[in-house]
C-alpha cells in the first residue's frame, strides 16, 4: 500500500481505476499529467502540444506523425465534469496574435485530445484505424510539495519548516515571521487573531522566497502561495510553532491545539481530494523544471530545486504498466523530467543543460526507475522564441541567439522596449555540472566561488513569442519549438504504435 493513503483510500482509488477502465473499453485513454514549479512554462507546453498536434505540426522525431500515421487530432469535451477546462483557444490567441506569454496555471485543469492513427504493426492495421484519448491534466508544481505532507505530523512539518526559514539564505526575509513567531507560547489559550496575524505573516515569507532574486522552490504548504476560493478559511490558516522536542501532545485549548487541527484539516480537505481525485489517477507525468532561473538565482536556489524536485517524486506512484495494474491500481509508468528555456542558449549548450537537470533529478530519477518506471531527461523549449545566428565580436566569432526581449528587461544598461530583436551572446553552461552544486544543501557558502566563476558570463532574458510564419496560400503554420517531438514520443508514442 502508498504511504500516502490508507486502506479506505486505496479501495477509493481502486473503484475509481473500475470507473475508468470501464469507459475505456471502447477508446483507451491516457491520463498526462504535466507540471513544474513556478515560471516552468506548464501553460505554454501544453498549449504548444496540442497546436502542433492538431495542426500538423513540424514534428520530425514523433514517429506517428513523421511516418504519416497520424490522421488527426480534435478536441473533445472532456470526461469529468467538475474540473476546469484548460483554456487552450485563449492561450492560443495569446501567444499567436498577441505574442505574449499566456497566465501562469494556478489551478488543476484539464483537456481531452482524441488521436486518430493507423497503427504501425500489421496485425492491428488489418483490425482498422486506431484511437487513443489523451486526457491532458494541468496542475500547480506547487501543489505537488503538500503530497509530502500526509506522512507528516505537526511536529514535523514545523520542525522543517523553521529550519528552513532560519537557514542562512532565508533568515533575513523571514526576520518579520520570526519575530511574530517569538511573541506566540504554543501552550498559550487558543486565539483567532493571533493565528491570522502569524499565518499572515508566514505567508509573506513564503511569497517572499518567490521572487526572481531569491527563486527558492521549496515553500509548502502549495496552497498558501495561490488559495483560490479557500482564502481565509480556518484551513489555511495556520503556521508552524517552535515545539520542543519529546513534548507531549498538545492540550485541548491551546493555540498549539488549535495550530495542529488546522493543519490537519488542510490535509484532509485540501492535500487528500488533490490526492485522489487528480494525482493518484495519472498513467504518465511530465515534469517541467526551470533550471535557468535558479541558476541565474545562485547556489542556494540550485540546492533548493534540487531538494523541491526530490520531495515532489518521493510523492509520485511510479510502477511498470500492465493490464491488471492498469485497472485495479493506476502507476505512473513514464516520468519525463524537460529542462525548459532551451531557446535562452545556443544549441552547442543544450546537452549541458540537460546535463545539469540530470544531475538536479538523480534522487528521483533512480527511485522513479527502481519501481519500474522509464525514466527520461531532455532540454526543450515548448515555444521556440530565439532563432540562432553568429555573430563577431573583437575578431572572434561567437554563436548568438536573436530575438526580441519582452518589454522593460535590461542587458548592459539597456531597457528594451518589446519591438526591438536584438542578438546576443548569452555565454556557456560549465561543462561540469558539480561546480554548481555544493555537498552541503544546508550551506552553500564554499560552493559560492565556483559557482559565480561558472555563472559570471550567463545572460539570459525573457523574450517575447515568436511572430509566426506564413504559407504563400497566408495559412499561419504550427509554433515553433525545441525537441516537442522528443518530449511526445516519449510520453504517447508507444501508445500510438
Amino acid at each position: 500500500m502508498n504511504p500516502l493513503t490508507t486502506l479506505t483510500e486505496e479501495t477509493r482509488l481502486t473503484l475509481a481505476n473500475l470507473a475508468d477502465a470501464a469507459s475505456d473499453l471502447a477508446v483507451p485513454s491516457l491520463r498526462l499529467g504535466v507540471t513544474g514549479l513556478a515560471r516552468a512554462g506548464k501553460t505554454v507546453f501544453l498549449t504548444a502540444m496540442v497546436h502542433n498536434l492538431v495542426h500538423g505540426g513540424r514534428l520530425p522525431v514523433f514517429s506517428a506523425a513523421a511516418g504519416h500515421r497520424m490522421t488527426g487530432a480534435k478536441l473533445q469535451p472532456q470526461p469529468d465534469d467538475a474540473v476546469p477546462r484548460f483554456d487552450y483557444e485563449a492561450h492560443v490567441r495569446a501567444l499567436v496574435n498577441e505574442r505574449i506569454w499566456p497566465e501562469s496555471t494556478r489551478q488543476v485543469s484539464e483537456l481531452r485530445l482524441t488521436i486518430d492513427y493507423e497503427s504501425a504493426s500489421y496485425f492491428y492495421r488489418k483490425l482498422g484505424p486506431g484511437r487513443l484519448h489523451v486526457d491532458l491534466i494541468d496542475y500547480p508544481g506547487e501543489w505537488l510539495l503538500d503530497l509530502p505532507l500526509l506522512n507528516k505530523d505537526y511536529a514535523t512539518f514545523s520542525a522543517e519548516a523553521l529550519s528552513r526559514a532560519r537557514a542562512k539564505n532565508r533568515a533575513q526575509i523571514a526576520e518579520p515571521f520570526l519575530q511574530s513567531l517569538a511573541k506566540v507560547s504554543p501552550d498559550t489559550e487558543e486565539n483567532e487573531l493571533s493565528a491570522q496575524e502569524l499565518s499572515a505573516s508566514f505567508k509573506a515569507y513564503l511569497a517572499a522566497c518567490r521572487n526572481d532574486t531569491l527563486a527558492l522552490s521549496m515553500l509548502p504548504p502549495g496552497r498558501f502561495l495561490m488559495p483560490g476560493d479557500l482564502d481565509g478559511s480556518p484551513a489555511l490558516t495556520f503556521a508552524p510553532l517552535d515545539i520542543p522536542p519529546d513534548t507531549g501532545p498538545a492540550r485541548t485549548g491551546t493555540f498549539r491545539a488549535m495550530m495542529e487541527r488546522r493543519y490537519e484539516a488542510y490535509k484532509t480537505h485540501v492535500v487528500r481530494p488533490f490526492f485522489r481525485n487528480h494525482f493518484a489517477r495519472l498513467d504518465r507525468q511530465i515534469v517541467l523544471v526551470d533550471v535557468l532561473h535558479a541558476l541565474n538565482a545562485g547556489p542556494h536556489a540550485m540546492a533548493d530545486l534540487e531538494v523541491a524536485l526530490s520531495e515532489v517524486l518521493g510523492a509520485f506512484r511510479p510502477g511498470r504498466r500492465s493490464w491488471l495494474s492498469s485497472i485495479l491500481t493506476r502507476r505512473i509508468d513514464r516520468i519525463l523530467f524537460a529542462a525548459t528555456k532551451a531557446d535562452h542558449l545556443h544549441r552547442t549548450d543544450h546537452d549541458r543543460l540537460e546535463a545539469i537537470l540530470k544531475r538536479l533529478v538523480t534522487r528521483a530519477e533512480e527511485r522513479a526507475r527502481f519501481k519500474g518506471a522509464e525514466v527520461d531527461v531532455l532540454a526543450m523549449a515548448a515555444v521556440r522564441a530565439t532563432r540562432e545566428a553568429t555573430v563577431k565580436h573583437r575578431s572572434e566569432e561567437l554563436p548568438a541567439i536573436l530575438g526580441t526581449p519582452l518589454p522593460g528587461e535590461r542587458l548592459n544598461g539597456d531597457t528594451f522596449d518589446g519591438k526591438t530583436e536584438i542578438a546576443m551572446f548569452p555565454g556557456d553552461l560549465p561543462q561540469n555540472p558539480e561546480s554548481l552544486f555544493d555537498k552541503d544543501e544546508s550551506d552553500c557558502e564554499e560552493a559560492r566561488p565556483s559557482f559565480q566563476s561558472a555563472q559570471a558570463d550567463l545572460k539570459f532574458l525573457r523574450f517575447r513569442p515568436p511572430e509566426l510564419d506564413r504559407t504563400a496560400e497566408g495559412l499561419t503554420l504550427s509554433l515553433p519549438h525545441i525537441r516537442l517531438d522528443r518530449a511526445l514520443e516519449f510520453l504517447i508514442g508507444d501508445r500510438l504504435a
